[in-house]
C-alpha cells in the first residue's frame, strides 16, 4: 500500500500529510510553448482568439543579504482592454518574479521598462536586480560564447516582487486585431497601454493593496513620468519611482554644457587630462567641472568666436582636447560630424585608433579601417553595446527556454526599430500643453512637468534618479539641471526627490561596484517608504478617494 493511501494518510492526523503534498503539487513546474505569430511591424496584429493569458510557471530559490528566499518566475501573457470600450486591444509578454509566502499589503511591486522607444525589457531583467543575471567582462569587451549566468546577490527580490514589462511591438507583445501596432507607438498611447497592464496585473494577482513602484531606464524615464501621472488620475498612486539615465527634456538633447562633466569623466578615466596631479576623487573633480560648466564655460559658448585664452586652456585641461581643435568645434564638446558621430568620442583616443562608446566612455573600440565607416546611428553599433550585446542575446534565449521553460515559435524582438521610426513623440501634458512636437514637426519633448504635477499631488511620492558617469547619452549633469529646472516649488516636495552617481554608464547596473552601490541606495529608498506607515496610508487614502470619484 502506498503510504498516501493509509487510513492514517485519510484522517484527521493525516491532514498536515494531505496539505504537504497537495502544496508540494501545486509547486510543480508549468512549463508552456506558446504557438502564436508576433508580427513587429507597424500594422501587425494578432486575432482576438488567440488573445488567451497562458503562462510557464517555475519555481527557485536565490541567496540574497545571507538570507534563502523561494520564488516563483511567471512568464507569459496579459490582456489589455480599451478603458472605453472595454474590449481586448493589446496582448503584453511580461516575467515576473514573486517571493513566494507573502501578504500582499506587505510586500512591494516594482514594474520594470527599458526605452527606445521600442526596446523590450531584457536588458534590464539580464542586467539588474532580477533573481538571475548574465556574467559579462565590462568595461572590457565580452568574449563569445560559451557564456553563463549567475545567481544575482545584488537581486531586489528581497524587498520587492518584479514585474519586467513589454511594450506592444517588443519581446512577444502584440496589438489585438482590430487594433495594430503602430496605435501604441507613441508617448500616450505608450504610457495608457502600459498603465492599463499595469492595472490588469493587480487586478489577476490581487495586488491592489500592495505598495507601487516604477523603476524605468533611458527612454523609460519620460515613460515613467508620463506613466505615473495617468496612473494616478485612474487611481493608481505609486510610493517610489526609480529613473536611470534619464532622459525628460528632449529639448537639451545635445547641450554641451549637459555633456561636459561627462566628457570630463571619460577624460579623467583614460588619463588624457591636463589637470596635474589628476584628481583622485571622481565625483569631486566631477563637481568641478559642472562648476566651470553652469558659469565659465556657457559664457564662452555664448560669446564665441570671442574667446578668453584662459577658459579655452580650462576646457582643454577638462576634455583632453587641445585647443586648436576646441576652437574648430566652436567650444562644442557636444558636436557631431555630418555622419553622426560624436567629434569627443572619436577625437579623444585618436592616435591609438581608438573610439569611446556612447553608453560608456570606458569602453573602447578599433575605429580606423572599415570599423570607422561602420554606421554610428545604429545603437548596436556602439562601442559599449557591442561589447554586451552577445551574450545578452545568447544568454536570454537559453534563459527564457531552458530554466524559465516558455518556448515560442516567434522571433523576439529585444529591439524594434519599426517602433523608433513610426513613433508619435505629441504630448499632453497635465495642463493640457502640447509638449512633445513643436509647430514645425521637431520633437521637444518634456516630461518633467509631469513628474513635478504628480510629486505635487502624491507628497509621500520618493523619487530617485540614479546616473552613470561615462554615460554621453543621457549625461548626469543634464539630468541633474533638468530636475533642478522643473516646475515644483514646495520645498518639502522636493526632499522626497535624490540624485546618485555611479562610476559606470548608461546601464548602470553592468558595472559590479555599481550594481551592489545603486542596490543599496534602492533598499534604503524601499525601506524608508515601506516603513512610514503615515505616508503609506496617506497612499492608500489618495488611491481610494482618486477612485471613488471615478465610480
Amino acid at each position: 500500500m502506498n503510504a498516501d493511501d493509509s487510513p492514517a494518510a485519510n484522517s484527521a492526523d493525516g491532514a498536515p500529510q494531505a496539505a504537504a503534498k497537495a502544496a508540494k503539487a501545486t509547486k510543480r513546474d508549468q512549463p508552456y510553448f506558446d504557438p502564436v505569430a508576433y508580427g513587429n511591424g507597424p500594422d501587425d496584429s494578432i486575432a482576438a482568439t488567440e488573445a488567451d493569458e497562458n503562462a510557464a510557471t517555475t519555481h527557485h530559490t536565490v541567496t540574497v543579504g545571507g538570507s534563502k528566499i523561494a520564488y516563483t518566475a511567471t512568464v507569459g501573457h496579459l490582456v489589455t482592454v480599451d478603458p472605453s470600450s472595454s474590449k481586448p486591444d493589446a496582448k503584453m509578454f511580461y516575467v515576473a518574479f514573486t517571493k513566494d509566502g507573502e501578504k500582499e499589503e506587505n510586500r512591494p511591486l516594482t514594474f520594470f521598462y527599458n526605452g527606445g522607444p521600442g526596446s523590450s525589457s531584457v536588458f534590464v531583467l539580464l542586467g539588474s536586480f532580477a533573481p538571475r543575471r548574465i556574467k559579462t567582462a565590462m568595461p572590457d569587451f565580452t568574449p563569445p560564447a560559451p557564456y553563463a549566468m549567475e545567481d544575482n546577490p545584488d537581486s531586489l527580490i528581497d524587498r520587492s516582487d518584479l514585474i519586467f514589462i513589454n511594450p506592444v511591438g517588443t519581446g512577444y507583445s502584440a496589438a489585438i486585431a482590430p487594433n495594430k501596432n503602430r496605435d501604441f507607438w507613441g508617448v500616450d498611447q505608450d504610457a495608457d497601454s502600459i498603465k492599463q497592464f499595469i492595472k490588469r496585473y493587480l487586478t489577476k494577482n490581487n495586488r491592489w493593496n500592495s505598495p507601487k513602484f516604477l523603476f524605468g531606464e533611458s527612454y523609460g524615464t519620460a515613460r515613467s513620468c508620463v506613466l505615473a501621472y495617468r496612473l494616478h488620475e485612474d487611481g493608481v498612486d505609486l510610493n517610489g519611482i526609480t529613473l536611470q539615465s534619464s532622459i525628460l527634456d528632449y529639448r537639451q538633447a545635445g547641450n554641451p554644457v549637459g555633456a561636459l562633466p561627462t566628457a570630463a569623466a571619460d577624460a579623467w578615466y583614460h588619463r588624457k587630462l591636463g589637470v596635474h596631479p589628476r584628481p583622485a576623487n571622481l565625483e569631486v573633480f566631477a563637481e568641478e567641472v559642472a562648476e566651470f560648466a553652469r558659469t565659465d564655460y556657457i559664457n564662452a559658448l555664448r560669446k564665441f568666436p570671442q574667446t578668453d585664452d584662459e577658459v579655452v586652456q580650462k576646457l582643454s585641461d577638462y576634455t583632453g582636447i587641445d585647443r586648436v581643435t576646441l576652437i574648430a568645434w566652436s567650444l562644442d564638446i557636444a558636436a557631431y560630424d555630418s555622419r553622426g558621430n560624436s567629434l569627443f568620442l572619436t577625437t579623444l583616443l585618436k592616435s591609438k585608433g581608438q573610439s569611446l562608446g556612447a553608453y560608456d566612455g570606458r569602453v573602447t573600440a578599433i575605429s580606423t579601417g572599415i570599423a570607422g565607416r561602420i554606421d554610428p546611428n545604429s545603437g548596436g553599433n556602439d562601442p559599449a553595446m557591442t561589447a554586451v550585446s552577445g551574450v545578452y542575446t545568447t544568454m536570454w534565449n537559453s534563459y527564457l527556454d531552458e530554466q524559465l521553460k516558455f518556448t515560442s515559435t516567434s522571433s523576439f524582438t529585444d529591439l524594434n526599430d519599426q517602433a523608433f521610426l513610426n513613433w508619435d513623440f505629441k504630448h499632453t501634458d497635465p495642463t493640457g500643453a502640447e509638449k512633445g512636437v513643436d509647430s514645425k514637426g521637431n520633437v521637444i519633448l518634456y516630461t518633467a512637468g509631469d513628474l513635478a504635477a504628480v510629486m505635487a499631488l502624491n507628497v509621500d511620492l520618493k523619487v530617485l534618479a540614479a546616473n552613470g558617469m561615462y554615460d554621453f547619452v543621457t549625461p548626469f549633469y543634464q539630468t541633474v539641471l533638468d530636475l533642478q529646472q522643473m516646475p515644483l516649488i514646495d520645498k518639502t516636495v522636493r526632499q522626497n526627490l535624490s540624485a546618485t552617481f555611479y562610476p559606470s554608464g548608461h546601464m548602470v547596473y553592468l558595472d559590479g561596484g555599481s550594481r551592489t552601490r545603486l542596490k543599496a541606495d534602492l533598499a534604503a529608498m524601499y525601506d524608508a517608504t515601506t516603513a512610514n506607515r503615515v505616508a503609506m496610508d496617506r497612499v492608500i487614502a489618495l488611491q481610494q478617494m482618486t477612485a471613488a470619484k471615478m465610480r
